[in-house]
């Protein structure tokens, strides 16, 4: 399970052999949530600030998120993502 980033107990990953459309998964006191990259729709469900939390850094992030899906996609590392700070 790549992790791709890690944040306020939050720990973001995005694996190699997933399926469209575009997603990574966000993971935070047990439970775990997709968060679609093109618009940031959300399957599952977070805590409401711990998933305003992943909202807000994949809304700085979208540009990244789409380059590693991309990596991913044919196979190759992805690359770490800065926190929220």
């Amino acid at each position: 399970m790549p992790r791709i980033s890690r944040f306020f107990g939050i720990v973001i990953t995005m694996y190699h052999d997933e399926h469209p459309p575009a997603h990574f998964h966000a993971r935070y006191a047990g439970k775990d949530i997709q968060v679609r990259i093109s618009d940031g729709y959300v399957i599952g469900q977070f805590q409401p600030r711990a998933q305003g939390l992943v909202l807000e850094w994949w809304r700085l992030h979208r540009e990244e998120l789409e380059e590693n899906w991309r990596l991913v996609s044919e196979g190759k590392e992805a690359k770490w993502i800065d926190p929220l700070e």
